[in-house]
Parts: structure tokens; sequence; C-alpha cells
């Protein structure tokens, strides 16, 4: 196709919606890249949802510039983002949004240059980056945009090409990278979202898979949404109006835009045939009223200052919560018994999720919002859930500590080990290491045929995996859940909790019970609890 070497707001919008669709599409098969066959693999569920969130968004958005466009991408897939796989790649497009923030349109170089602000991004946000995964893919398909030389670097759409062309190479080479995924004979499923992604807004900027806008969405997006999602209010007047043109006037709107683009932000100019819909955050909305009346006169004239707004509603907020303690406790849990003993434990707020249903840092936002204290722990209990924890750190208006809780029982190790009389950061450092003291077993079923490691694994049959590994595999919940406890109980393990789940009956776990403590002997207290949770029939905890 003809050379493209400008990127407007329209285009990128229409790409984004694209790639959410796609993604949704291909999400089972994404899910079914999992490493080991449990019913968590949901890395295309938590990258479709995160994507899904930025469509809504662009969804009611006009032709704004593609700094617009970014930034409103950017915003909504932070807030939405599920999973690790999902806050990466947020944080890639939050790099993006960064580097083309106050851009009318990107060309080329732009771009490039956006590519790698994402990258870096996502790199410094993660404490211990690992190779073979989304990172990568993302990182070695922009590198490949920088090695472009001559017209190719000014081609919006050869840049797209070879982006997508070396993101599929890089997601080839995953498993070299990572033996895990070597042995699972997989790639990388993160990864592979992130290639879907690409491909689909390829597919759009040809014009091949244009991006599907509901009927009725209007032209310029509503003022109410930008004074929510701005970082920080740069302008204090949110003005909008309508230009109604004379019949016999031709005159162009670009330059209304540009004076606007001059004294404020956030400009949305619409021109239609017969009137032109403005938009636009500033200083002084008396400038941007009588440079208008140069192209017709106004109606449905509509100011609101922001600053007044925001501080309204920030009031409205600290008002409906009280802060009236010092510390307090956001838990992840699925299953009433979990969630149940975590609010015996002291927990404020119970944020549904686990496996396969990944809560959004909006979720845990939320949830530490409604927490009155000052401080609040949050307790991700997978390890999946962390990444998105810990962006609700910056975005929460209280201190917010996000402790490394991969599983259940780390979880409430962790809170039975606060100390109400001790700082945050020596709290913090005690229920960290208290909680890697503890070993995790987990019986689950396999979701679906596959071969790990070489070896054959059925659907339905039972996994048993040792402290996150597939330790091996049965065809009965009670007795893997017997064995599974000896191999993790060493001669120092003075407990045993057994929390059981709803395909489990109680009869069903007081057998487990009763023939772990006779194998252990008198010195190993063992109990059990009705954990009521779904995917896994047994976690267990050995201490």
């Amino acid at each position: 196709m003809e050379a493209l070497h400008t990127l407007t707001g329209l285009l990128f919008r229409d790409m984004m919606i694209s790639g959410a669709y796609a993604i949704e599409a291909q999400k089972q098969g994404i899910n079914e890249l999992n490493v080991f066959p449990v019913p968590d693999g949901d890395t295309g569920t938590n990258m479709s949802m995160t994507m899904s969130a930025a469509r809504r968004e662009l969804e009611n958005t006009g032709n704004v510039t593609v700094g617009v466009a970014c930034e409103t991408a950017a915003s909504a897939l932070l807030r939405g983002a599920r999973g690790n796989s999902g806050v990466i790649l947020s944080l890639l497009f939050r790099g993006i949004a960064r580097s083309l923030k106050n851009k009318t349109e990107a060309d080329g170089e732009d771009w490039i240059t956006a590519l790698l602000c994402g990258v870096d991004s996502a790199y410094k946000a993660v404490m211990k980056p690992a190779e073979g995964t989304i990172l990568t893919v993302a990182r070695e398909s922009a590198q490949a945009c920088v090695m472009l030389k001559g017209d190719d670097r000014a081609d919006i759409v050869r840049l797209f090409e070879v982006a997508v062309e070396e993101a599929k190479a890089s997601l080839a080479r995953t498993p070299e990278l990572l033996p895990v995924l070597k042995k699972a004979g997989v790639v990388d499923a993160g990864g592979k979202g992130y290639v879907v992604i690409l491909e689909a807004m390829l597919a759009s900027l040809r014009g091949d898979a244009p991006a599907v806008v509901p009927q009725g969405t209007a032209a310029v997006e509503d003022a109410g949404n930008y004074a929510d999602s701005d970082e920080e209010i740069n302008f204090t007047y949110c003005t909008e109006f309508i230009i109604n043109r004379e019949p016999d006037s031709k005159k162009d709107a670009l330059a209304l835009r540009a004076y606007l683009e001059s004294i404020g932000d956030s400009v949305l100019v619409a021109d239609e045939a017969a009137f032109i819909k403005v938009h636009v955050h500033t200083n002084n909305p008396d400038r941007a009223i009588r440079d208008a009346l140069n192209y017709g006169y106004l109606t449905d004239i509509k100011i609101d200052n922001m600053r007044s707004q925001h501080e309204k509603r920030a009031a409205k907020a600290k008002a409906s919560v009280v802060v009236d303690k010092p510390f307090g406790f956001v838990a992840v849990a699925a299953g009433k018994g979990i969630a149940d003993l975590f609010a015996d434990l002291g927990a404020d707020q119970i944020v549904e999720g686990g496996q396969t249903m990944n809560p959004s840092t909006e979720d845990i936002l939320s949830a530490v919002e409604a927490t009155t204290a000052e401080t609040v722990f949050v307790l991700p209990n997978n390890k999946n859930i962390i990444l998105a924890a810990e962006q609700a750190v910056s975005l929460s208006d209280r201190t917010v500590r996000v402790l490394h809780t991969k599983t259940i029982p780390q979880g409430i190790t962790a809170m039975l080990s606060f100390d109400p009389e001790a700082d945050v950061d020596t709290n913090l450092l005690h229920m960290e290491e208290a909680a890697d003291r503890v070993h995790t077993g987990l019986v689950t079923f396999a979701a679906r045929d596959s071969d790990f490691d070489g070896h054959k694994i059925k659907k339905d049959e039972i996994l048993a995996l040792s402290n996150g590994k597939l330790a091996f595999t049965d065809v009965d919940p009670v007795h893997a859940a017997v064995k599974l406890t000896r191999t993790l109980a060493d001669k120092t393990a003075s407990y045993v909790t057994i929390i059981f789940g709803d395909r489990v009956t109680a009869e069903a776990a007081d057998a487990a019970r009763d023939q772990i403590a006779q194998k252990l002997g008198s010195s190993v207290e063992v109990n059990v609890i009705n954990g009521g949770q779904p995917i896994y029939h047994f976690i267990i905890a050995v201490e």
C-alpha cells in the first residue's frame, strides 16, 4: 500500500479497538499456552479484559490528537489492568503515551521513540524482568524498528510490519530463553497476546480490519471524562461550545484548532458542514470564545471550573471514608470460607479473585480506598496479582504496602505475624519473612490434555503442585493430598493446615486429615478448614 507518514489520533484509536477485538477473539487459545494444564491459564483473558477497558474509553472518543488518544488508552489500560500480562501491557502503552504527549500527529521517528519509551517504562516497573516473556517480545520488536533506515523509518505501515515480523520471531525464540516453556512445548502466552494485538493494529492501519464504533457515538468525548483521567490539572476551565457556520462559510477550522492548542490542551474540534463542535481546557475561555466568533455564532456554551470540581470530588471521597486507625488490610481471596478466615484475622476488605479471575488494579484500588486506615497492607495471595496490586501504590491517596504473598497460606501466615505495636517497615519485613517460610501444596485437576516435560497428562487428571511446581499426577484428590503433604513436611514441620474446596466433601477432607496425621505423627498438628474455593480440591500449608 501507499506509504503513510503520519499516525493520527483517529488511526490510533481504531488500531487499539481492533487490537481489543482481536485478542478477545483469540483469548482462549492464548489461555491454553499456560505452562501447566491447570485451570489458571488466564493470560488471554487478562489481556483481553485489559484491552477492553481501553476499547470502551476509545469508542466514546472522537477525532482527537494522537497524544490525547494515547493518554486515553493508557489511563484506561492501567486502571483496567489484570494479571501480570495486563499490567505490563498497560505499562508499555503508558510509556508510549508519555512520549507522544502533546503530539497532534506522530511521524515515524516519533513512533520509534515512543516504542522505546514504552519498553523502558515496562522494564523499569518490573523488579526482576524475565527474558522470554512479553517484555522480550516488545523490546526486540521495538529494536527492529530502530534498525530500519531511510524511507522505511518514515513509513508508519512499514514500521508496524517490521514490528510484527520481529515480534513473531521473538515469540518463537521464547522457549530458548525460558526452559520451563521449552519443557512444556509452548511459547510465552503474554508474548503471544502482544503479537495478536500488533497484528490487529497493523491490519487496521492497512484498512483490512477497521474498528467497529457503535452507532450514535458522539464525535467529541464528554468533557467530564478528561478531568477524571488527567494526572494533574494544567488548565482550570473546561470550555465547550458549538459554532454555527454561516451558510456560505468555507473557513477552515484548522487555524482555530492551532490557536486553541496555543492557549490550552485537550483540544477537540469536530468540523462538520453546518457547525463546529469545540472542547478545550484553558485558563482563558474568553480568548477561546473570542477567536471562535470569527467562524460563526455560538450556542451551547459551557464553562466548568475543573479545579473546583476536582476539589469537591476529593472532599466528597474523603468525607465518605473516615480514616480512624493506623493500619488496615486488603486480601485477595476466592471462596467464602477463605474470605471469612481473612476477615477473622483482621482484613478490612476482601477482593474476590485468584486463579482464572485475577482482579484489576482498579478493583484493588477501590478496596484500598474503602479501608479506614492510614497505611494499607495488600495481600495478593497469587503471583499473577502482585504486579496489578503494586500499580495501586501510586494511584492511592494513602500509604500502600504490597506483600509478595503468592499463595493463600502465605497470606494467612503473614497476617498472623502482624504486630500492631511495630512500625510499617518492621511489619512488612516480618510478615514477608513469615510468608516465605510457608510451604504450599495445591491439588487441582488438568483442564486439558497436554504433554509436560515428556509426561502425558490427561484432561481431568489430578495434579499435585509443590510450591508452584508440578510434583506428580494422581487419580484421587485425597490420595494426592496425603502424598503431597508428606513430600512438603520435613522434620521441622509443626503445623499442617488443609483447606478444602467446593468440589470436596467434609467427609473426604476429614479422611485426608486423619491419614496425614497418622503419617506425620503426634508431633505435627493437623487442622482442616472449609475454604469453599473453586479450582483447587485442596490447598495445603506446611509450617
